[in-house]
Formats: C-alpha cells, sequence, structure tokens
C-alpha cells in the first residue's frame, strides 16, 4: 500500500482508514477496527491482535447497541469466532473502557488494566444515579461558571456510567516495565500519566509498533484536566514528564497505532510538538495572567477555537491543570473572593 505523504514531520502510514465499523490489517498478526463513537469525535480506533489460534483485543468503544453490533460482526467475519483470551484497556474513559466488562463477559476473557485506571473507573461508575456533590458544584463556580452551566453540569453528572457495561470484580494488572507475550511477540507496558491516572501504552520492539491510545495522537491534543475530586491537582506536570520518558523509550521510527487520527512514524517531532504546544500555552497564560482572570477567562491563551457549551467542561479542566501547574512553580497566585470564585493572577 502507498504511503501517505509527510506533513511537519509526521509521516502517515496508510492513505486511508477502515470505513466506520470495518477492519484492515496493519502489521503481521495486527488489525485496526475503526468504531463509531457518539460524540463530535466521531471514531476511535481499536485493535484486534492474533495471539497463535486466539485473539486478544486492545480497546473496546462505548457500550452502545451500535457497537455491540459492530462487535459481534467483527468477532465473526475478521475474527472468525475465534476464542478472546484478553481484553486489554489502555485507560479508562469509556471509549475505551466502555464495552469491555460486556467482551470479558460475553467471551469469557480476561480483563487487563492498570490499577489506577480499574479501581478508578469503577468509582466513577458508581457515580451514576446519584446526585452532584456540593465539592463538584463549588468547583465549578469557583471557575467562573454561570448559573447556566452549573445547571447542565447537574444534568450530566454520571454520564460516565451510562456509556459503561459493568466490569468484572476483578481484572489482570498492567505495570509499567511489565511484558504480555502476544503472537509469539514481546510487548511492553509503557505507562503514561495526565491524560489518565495511569495510562498504559503497548510496545513491541520487535514488530516496531507502538499501540498509544489517547498518551500520543497524531493531530489533536489529548486533553489534560482537573477535577472536582483533585481540585490541586497538577497533571500537566505529570504529562510534560511522561512526554520525556516516552521520547527516551521509543525509537522515532516506531509505528504508532493511536486511538484517534491514522497510524504514523516520527513519533519524536511529535512528542516536540505535544510539549511545545503546551509551553506556548503557559507563555500565553502568564501573561494574560498580569491582570486577575478566572478559569474560564483564561481560554484564548490555550485554544484556538470557540469554547462552547459541549466543550467547556473539557476546556475548563485543561485550563485549571495549566493554571495549577503555573502556581506550583511559584508564578501564579489565586484568591477566592466573597462569592467564591478563584482570580488567578501573576506574582
Amino acid at each position: 500500500m502507498a504511503v501517505a505523504p509527510s506533513v511537519a514531520g509526521i509521516q502517515y502510514e496508510f492513505p486511508d482508514t477502515p470505513a466506520s465499523g470495518t477492519t484492515m490489517p496493519v502489521a503481521p498478526g495486527v488489525h485496526w477496527l475503526r468504531m463509531p463513537l457518539p460524540f463530535a469525535l466521531a471514531h476511535i480506533n481499536l485493535w484486534l491482535l492474533e495471539d497463535g489460534e486466539e485473539f486478544c483485543i486492545v480497546d473496546t468503544g462505548v457500550h452502545v447497541d451500535d457497537a455491540k453490533e459492530i462487535w459481534q460482526k467483527t468477532l465473526r467475519d475478521t475474527m472468525q469466532d475465534r476464542a478472546v483470551n484478553r481484553v486489554i484497556v489502555t485507560h479508562l474513559h469509556p471509549d475505551h473502557a466502555g464495552n469491555a466488562g460486556w467482551l470479558a463477559d460475553t467471551l469469557d476473557a480476561d480483563l487487563h488494566m492498570t490499577r489506577t485506571e480499574y479501581l478508578l473507573c469503577r468509582v466513577l461508575m458508581a457515580d451514576t444515579g446519584r446526585p452532584p456533590p456540593e465539592e463538584g458544584l463549588n468547583f465549578y463556580k469557583a471557575a467562573g461558571f454561570p448559573g447556566s452551566a452549573l445547571d447542565k453540569y447537574q444534568k450530566m453528572f454520571g454520564m460516565f456510567g451510562r456509556l459503561m457495561a459493568a466490569l468484572p470484580d476483578s481484572y489482570r494488572r498492567l505495570q509499567h516495565g511489565g511484558t504480555l507475550d502476544i503472537g509469539g511477540n514481546r510487548w511492553e507496558i509503557v505507562v503514561g500519566n495526565g491524560h489518565s491516572p495511569e495510562h498504559a501504552c503497548l510496545y513491541c520492539a520487535e514488530q516496531n509498533l507502538l499501540i498509544s491510545g489517547d498518551q500520543i495522537l497524531p493531530t489533536i491534543s489529548s486533553n489534560v484536566s482537573v477535577f472536582p475530586t483533585e481540585p490541586d491537582a497538577n497533571p500537566l506536570a505529570d504529562w510534560l514528564e511522561s512526554i520525556d520518558r516516552l521520547r527516551e523509550t521509543l525509537p522515532d521510527d516506531v509505528l504508532v497505532l493511536p486511538a484517534h487520527g491514522r497510524p504514523f512514524r516520527g513519533v519524536h517531532v511529535r512528542l516536540d510538538q505535544l510539549r511545545r504546544e503546551h509551553e506556548q500555552g503557559l507563555e500565553a497564560l502568564e501573561a494574560l495572567c498580569h491582570k486577575p482572570r478566572r478559569a474560564v477567562d483564561v481560554f484564548p491563551a490555550l485554544f484556538r477555537g470557540e469554547i462552547r457549551d459541549s466543550n467547556l467542561m473539557m476546556a475548563t479542566g485543561e485550563s485549571i491543570a495549566h493554571l495549577n501547574w503555573l502556581i506550583n512553580r511559584g508564578k501564579l497566585a489565586v484568591n477566592t473572593d466573597n462569592d467564591g470564585v478563584n482570580w488567578y493572577r501573576c506574582i
């Protein structure tokens, strides 16, 4: 198959993507399943790894009827009804973990996740049906949300669990530096942090492949956010440290199989781009905060596009991640006014 042209140091391996809901081979024993999503980000890439006479699944899509029908077709046609021995989930977000419990139960397969992702996923699923906590309302009020946005937060609370099948009550733990033998090849677990707490990538040196999940994407930057459960968290520090660790670990010519976008080579260039994007955002944010700003006031420093109701929470979480990074570096201070709103200003 012809190689797609290089763009800004990124070399795409394939000129086309599989049609929605279908598969294509990308390497010996490795198949790409393009699964539709009911979001603005309309697709996720899932990976099917041949393991002798069996298969291993990496990531699963959200738990909706359309996805289950595609899985049933894929199991029959691409996987030829062969047994599945593992369902591996890179991290807890529903587009990756949503069908994991259903597949593990249906196929009598073991679920593999890192410990933090598995446990936090169980916690978040338990929020479904609960009223939104006071801490959450106070968090978004402090960020500068108007009443209409707080109302939407209350309506959306617990949505995570509505896109998830129940996880099994036991799992197999993935750990950084651990390995899995799949199809006679050694796949090393490389953990990244920041987008989620303990995100597992899978690296096969023999095939020079990396299943990167959301940790490295070719055209968009993964969301790095602070949430009400840990308002003083500093996930951007974790993200930047992960960029450095991945750059040291991976060869530049590795074929990256991302969760969104097309498989590509040029991972060092892409990691450098991701670091530079955040560094530029931090510089712009610090300059903007020479006057007191709320979290919802700093979007122009970090985002090119318009922030709408549909992405307000993600934009706010990422803005607070950058603000917290600057606070931890002694560059910003935050003060809370009598209405409970946080104001950030350069020191």
